[in-house]
C-alpha cells in the first residue's frame, strides 16, 4: 500500500468537499473513513499526486479496485471508468431521487461496476436526504 502524506490527504478531502467523488456520499455520518483512491492505480503507473487522487467511500473504492476500463451494458463497448480528475460528474450522471443514473457509456458502466443502485446504498442515500446531505450540491 502506498503511503499518502497527511497534507496531501487533507488536500484531496478538501477538493472533494468531504464526499465520495464517484457516488457523492458525504463522509459526515459515516462510520468508515473514506479512502484516498488512486484514479490510475499505482500498479498501472499512477502516481501519488493530487492530480491522480480522489476521495472514495469504502464501497466505491473496493468495487473500483484497480480497474481502468469497464464494459457498457447498453453498447457492449469497453470504456474507461469515470475519472473525477478529468471528467465532470454531471456530464456522465444525474440524480433521480436517491438513484444515480448513468447518462453516457462511461456513466452507465461506472454505475454498474460500482453497484451504485444496490439496495443498501439507496437506503443510505434516503437517510442522507433526511439529514439534508443528499443530493450533493
Amino acid at each position: 500500500m502506498t503511503s499518502i502524506p497527511a497534507s496531501l490527504r487533507r488536500l484531496v478531502i478538501q477538493k472533494a468537499g468531504d464526499r465520495c467523488e464517484y457516488c457523492g456520499l458525504s463522509q459526515a455520518g459515516q462510520a468508515a473513513t473514506f479512502h484516498i483512491d488512486h484514479v490510475i492505480p499505482v500498479m498501472a503507473g499512477g502516481e501519488t499526486i493530487a492530480e491522480n487522487l480522489a476521495l472514495a467511500c469504502v464501497s466505491c473504492s473496493l468495487y473500483k479496485g484497480a480497474r481502468q476500463t469497464l464494459e457498457d451494458s447498453e453498447t457492449g463497448e469497453s470504456v474507461p471508468i469515470f475519472n473525477p480528475r478529468k471528467q465532470v460528474w454531471r456530464e456522465h450522471f444525474r440524480w433521480e431521487g436517491v438513484r444515480v443514473i448513468g447518462l453516457t457509456a462511461v456513466g452507465r458502466a461506472t454505475v454498474d461496476a460500482l453497484r451504485l443502485k444496490r439496495t443498501i446504498i439507496l437506503a443510505i442515500r434516503a437517510e442522507e436526504a433526511f439529514f439534508d446531505r443528499h443530493p450533493p450540491a
